[in-house]
């Protein structure tokens, strides 16, 4: 017996009783011993791996991770040549003018702009993707894949039906085949908690090797997640269809009660159903913060109990599977350890101290948040991180987009300031957000700034990241940049890095297009500060194009251009006649990215797809945060 199986022998309570077949036993598992012929077709198949495919769940586990693996090296490899492909766009028209990235603006292949219109970045059905399908102001089900995710949601859920009924269902001892049920079901469930776990964590390597983004990874995580539970449910159902035919509801009670092989596995279902009920969309996003809260615990317990059925069964070494969920929990803990040390390496200095937010109530319902970290840390555009408070439930935290940064040079005893990179990173860094108030943590946060009766508070705070950042936009000859409210934090911290990489030469990007929509003139005051900082830039005229729509606006006078460049309009803007004329003036490769509500998304989503052929080069990208 391994050491693991002897630390849970010495718990006798948790030791069954009864004696089971042997895992690697050369008999054929579907002999059994002599008894009543009555029991013999029955009893011996409700526990152990009597009647159990073993030789076929190991090949099932095989081809299931051979699925996941493939698909994987199939966005790796498509990853690494769109790495390719920018590096030498990026290199190759950075130091080119404008009229000179013809090149890069048509398309090399014919069949791109089809598989982007029609695949890529089609929504699954019409136009609607990260929209919100709601029941009624307060009900939410959430939102519809996009084309490319429904194709790769179909290739896992179709594969793991086939290997779950890859059965042999001509026996004539039915219990036989609930038992070759209960144990392929039981192989699975166990074998997609692995992959589940994988996207479950924010230091996922994978993240930045594929570069996908924090919506796929949740969105195949929730998938798995379902995945996992139904083929838990068929494993209980198929060993209770035959404890019960074999020994009555009373003894597959008394079983339960008493066999801590059976219990833990029993217990395990039951949380696994409990943690499925909670994560329906309209009760996940009613009360998102006590769903995960409720999360972690049952996902601790659900481990926990699933280890103990793999370890407790009467096998040499226990179940096959228990090598697989130890793995899943060294996963799930090594992920916690990374989370606690970020937290603990960003936000605390022997010298420096703690971190410091300055919270500031602003217009609109909204908190501009400046976090001072103890130390240096690089932080990336289009990157967000996750975010607590001391006094504002300081047990949950979520993620925001950053919307500036800004790196302070350690300070000399005579008071003179570092310039060189090396002695900047031994400086400290200030990180900005821009948090609206909704319900539940962000409206406590606001609430907590506007009660104080001060322009702004400081408060404890810690933040873990900064995650994603891996879209650079420095190798396209043209960007454009749609934000609706709030989502101005995601796309105004490309400004800066763009026009500064424009001015030393070190980007391909000659032109920058900022869509802004906000509901009022209120709303510029929450970037007011940064914006000043980029509009004083050299020749950021030369770049930068603002275009500002104010849809209830308060006053007719407030709507005025301060310049051509800095232009504002009352309404909502014509999203496909504006990005048509950005095409029309398009230089080099374009890329169109979007943070805002799921309408907006939508809408600029329809738009690049419109404007899809052989004559441009238009990708898109969309920051979002769905759960």
């Amino acid at each position: 017996m391994s050491l693991v199986g002897r630390r849970i022998a010495a718990f006798g309570p948790l030791t069954p009783t009864a004696i089971l077949a042997l895992r690697d036993s050369d008999v054929p598992t579907t002999v059994i011993q002599e008894a009543d012929p009555a029991a013999s077709t029955i009893t011996p198949f409700s526990t152990s791996l009597a009647g159990v495919d073993q030789q076929g769940n190991m090949l099932v586990k095989d081809m299931l991770w051979w699925t996941l693996g493939i698909m994987a090296l199939v966005i790796l490899s498509i990853r690494l040549l769109e790495i390719g492909w920018s590096k030498l766009r990026h290199v190759s028209a950075m130091s080119a003018p404008a009229e000179r990235q013809t090149y890069w603006r048509r398309s090399q292949w014919s069949w791109m702009p089809s598989l982007k219109r029609n695949l890529i970045y089609a929504p699954l059905w019409k136009k609607r993707h990260n929209r919100e399908i709601k029941l009624s102001s307060a009900v939410s089900i959430g939102t519809l894949p996009s084309r490319l995710h429904f194709v790769i949601l179909g290739i896992y859920l179709i594969s793991n039906i086939a290997y779950m009924f890859y059965e042999d269902w001509f026996q004539e001892n039915k219990y036989s085949l609930a038992a070759e049920i209960r144990g392929r079901s039981g192989t699975l469930s166990v074998v997609n908690m692995v992959p589940l776990i994988i996207l479950a964590g924010r230091n996922n390597p994978l993240i930045s090797l594929l570069r996908v983004s924090f919506d796929t990874y949740n969105l195949l995580h929730r998938w798995m997640g379902r995945m996992v539970v139904i083929e838990a449910v068929i494993h209980t159902i198929a060993w209770a269809y035959v404890a019960v035919a074999g020994e009555g509801f009373e003894g597959m009670d008394s079983r339960l009660l008493h066999d801590s092989f059976l219990a833990s596995g029993f217990a395990g279902t039951i949380a696994l159903v409990i943690l499925l009920l909670l994560s329906f969309s309209p009760i996940r996003h009613a009360f998102y913060e006590t769903f995960l809260t409720f999360h972690i615990v049952l996902a601790f317990i659900i481990f926990t109990m699933v280890w103990v059925h793999c370890a407790t069964a009467q096998l040499p070494g226990g179940l096959p599977q228990l090598p697989w969920i130890i793995a899943i929990f060294m996963l799930w803990v090594g992920e916690r350890l990374a989370r606690m040390f970020r937290l603990a390496y960003n936000n605390w200095s022997k010298k420096r101290g703690f971190t410091e937010a300055v919270v500031e109530p602003m217009a609109g319902d909204t908190s501009r948040v400046t976090m001072h970290l103890p130390r240096y840390v690089d932080v990336k555009p289009g990157t967000h991180a996750y975010i607590r408070f001391t006094g504002i439930n300081p047990w949950e935290n979520h993620p925001f987009s950053i919307a500036w940064v800004e790196h302070h040079p350690k300070v000399d005893v005579l008071g003179e300031k570092a310039e060189s990179e090396s002695q900047l990173k031994t400086g400290t860094t200030s990180v900005s957000f821009i948090i609206g108030a909704h319900t539940g943590f962000t409206r406590q946060l606001y609430n907590k700034a506007l009660s104080s009766g001060s322009q702004s508070i400081r408060i404890r705070a810690a933040m873990e990241g900064p995650y994603a950042g891996h879209h650079s936009l420095d190798s396209y000859g043209h960007v454009v940049l749609f934000a609706g409210s709030t989502g101005i934090t995601h796309q105004i911290s490309y400004l800066k890095p763009l026009i500064q990489g424009f001015n030393d030469g070190t980007i391909a990007t000659r032109r920058v297009t900022l869509v802004w929509i906000i509901r009022d003139t209120e709303s510029l005051e929450w970037v007011r500060p940064w914006m000043d900082v980029i509009l004083r830039m050299p020749r950021r005229r030369e770049i930068l194009n603002i275009r500002l729509f104010v849809t209830r606006p308060k006053n007719t006078k407030e709507i005025y251009s301060a310049s051509s460049t800095v232009q504002m309009f009352p309404g909502r803007p014509n999203i496909p006649t504006l990005l048509k004329k950005e095409v029309e003036e398009q230089v080099g490769a374009m890329c169109v990215t979007v943070c805002g509500p799921g309408a907006l998304a939508d809408d600029v989503r329809q738009a690049v797809r419109d404007v899809q052929d052989e004559s441009s080069v238009v990708d898109f990208v969309e920051e979002s945060f769905t759960w």
